[in-house]
């Protein structure tokens, strides 16, 4: 394998540079981190975070990648996936929730409980298990729709066909 420069892209997978991610690890000889492994880490932290935001009752919004992530001033916080249109409840009333992720060294399974589709300009759940429907008044809607804008300018066309917010609703909302 040819030399690693400080600017390319980690090796890993990870989408940072290379500087910013294995290298340091690899200068004090620890092994680097999977791509996997350092996403369940991001993904736990950016949970805890907004679980922290919902206990203090404050709005919030953070991406990464391709999920969504929203707390409002009831207390409530949700995760969405993008590419999937998935949600998964995180704190509700400024209570932390359980998230249901399992991991194996491959792949980070997240279960998810709901699919979300933006309609009328407000964020609707339809839950798995039921198929009920529920609005959320709170839910940071423009957010969202701006966030599902730019994946569909960042991602290649066959990863979009995957989702279920279709080019008309980002234009309506």
């Amino acid at each position: 394998m040819g030399k690693i420069g400080r600017n390319h892209p980690c090796p890993c997978g990870s989408g940072k540079k290379y500087k910013h991610c294995c290298l340091p690890a690899e200068r004090v000889g620890a092994a680097p981190q999977s791509a996997a492994s350092q996403m369940k880490v991001s993904l736990l932290t950016t949970i805890e975070k907004l679980q922290g935001r919902a206990a203090l009752k404050k709005a919030s919004f953070h991406e990464l990648g391709v999920f969504l992530f929203y707390s409002d001033a009831a207390g409530d916080a949700w995760m969405l996936e993008a590419t999937e249109s998935d949600a998964v409840q995180i704190a509700q009333a400024g209570e932390a929730l359980e998230v249901p992720i399992d991991e194996n060294p491959e792949t980070i399974e997240i279960n998810f409980s709901h699919t979300f589709a933006l309609k009328n300009r407000e964020l609707v759940l339809t839950a798995y298990s039921d198929k009920s429907e529920i609005t959320l008044t709170h839910a940071p809607s423009q957010q969202i729709h701006a966030a599902i804008r730019r994946l569909h300018k960042r991602y290649p066309q066959e990863m979009l066909a995957q989702m279920h917010v279709t080019e008309g609703e980002l234009s309506d909302a």
